[in-house]
């Protein structure tokens, strides 16, 4: 049975190494067909992700998350860095894009909370919160005829861990108006203390099936040898994917907006930007990477660089982001 002529599928991973659940995440991102919603569950093992364009270094205590055995991936989605053990459910909705409804797949996660008596709200820009703790990031990716939509849930993470590994920005503790983030993260066993992993797991495919029907195959368990995800995995655990090159920049800008912090680099030669690098935790990835492939090449112009940047095709929600680019960059015309 489907919703609506909905084909629905729910593959849950096996593997704790995200480096194939990521790749995993990808493939069926890839495969996934018209008309069809995939719920996919998985874990990683003492992990720090970070968002698409994140600075590796500067988002994670990497030497130490390594000394310990842990592992740095970066996913597709924009957005920040969080810290997964097996204390965290991960959920991923992947979908055709014509499919996409992101209050219908948050209804989703706080119905299925609500199976388990918790009272839970969307916040901000991308938070499940409950009781104002947040338990759950989200990152959303699109291309083409695709989408997907994915977050954390965290059940019971050690947040000590959580905050020796990640590096939060002042200025973004300071934005979520609390002074760090065991003050602004929470688990869910602090709000019911019998919560496992299999409870919750069990709620979100009740509550999946519930609002987008039922497939007689489902749930899928999936291992490591269940998929050919070489290629993906390769990528996914490259040092060029998890750091990329990080060239000396002649002039670095930084500044943090309502809708992330953006960090810009430029390289120069003869007047000319040879080499641009934008990291930022904003949500729109794609969006981030317009920005940087049309500075390239733009003679170093404060104001050629807003005009340029200002003629990117994009939403109504990014043309704020593109708003507060150009008059931050108008502002800083004269430092330089």
């Amino acid at each position: 049975m489907t919703h609506d002529g909905i084909k629905t599928k729910i593959v849950l991973s096996t593997s704790f190494n995200p480096w194939h659940n990521l790749a995993l995440e990808e493939h069926l991102f890839r495969q996934v067909e018209k008309n069809q919603v995939i719920l996919y569950l998985w874990q990683n093992q003492n992990t720090v992700v970070i968002g698409r364009h994140q600075n590796a270094w500067k988002e994670c205590r990497c030497n130490q998350l390594e000394q310990d055995g842990g592992k740095l991936a970066r996913r597709l989605s924009g957005g920040g860095a969080v810290f997964h053990d097996l204390g965290n459910l991960n959920f991923t909705f992947i979908m055709d894009r014509a499919q996409y409804d992101l209050q219908k797949q948050l209804k989703v996660i706080l119905e299925a909370l609500k199976k388990l008596n918790i009272k839970a709200e969307f916040s901000g820009r991308n938070d499940i919160t409950v009781e104002g703790r947040k338990f759950s990031g989200n990152a959303f990716y699109f291309e083409h005829d695709k989408a997907y939509h994915h977050g954390t849930i965290l059940i019971n993470v050690d947040i000590q861990k959580l905050s020796a590994y990640l590096q939060v920005s002042k200025e973004k503790i300071a934005s979520k108006g609390v002074d760090s983030v065991q003050a602004r993260v929470g688990n869910l066993s602090a709000f019911l203390p019998d919560i496992s992993i299999e409870s919750m797991k069990v709620a979100l495919i009740q509550s999946f099936e519930e609002l987008y029907g039922t497939n007689s195959s489902d749930p899928v368990s999936v291992g490591e040898a269940s998929y050919d995800l070489e290629e993906l995995y390769q990528k996914y655990s490259s040092w060029e994917w998890l750091y990329g090159k990080t060239p000396s920049f002649d002039i670095v800008m930084e500044k943090r907006f309502p809708w992330g912090g953006i960090e810009l680099g430029l390289s120069l030669k003869n007047g000319f930007i040879k080499e641009a690098k934008v990291y930022s935790d904003a949500m729109n990835s794609h969006l981030i990477d317009q920005i940087t492939f049309v500075v390239c090449d733009l003679p170093f112009d404060i104001e050629q660089m807003v005009s340029t940047i200002s003629k990117v095709e994009c939403s109504f929600d990014d043309k704020v982001i593109i708003n507060d680019l150009a008059a931050w960059l108008l502002s800083k015309a004269g430092d330089i």
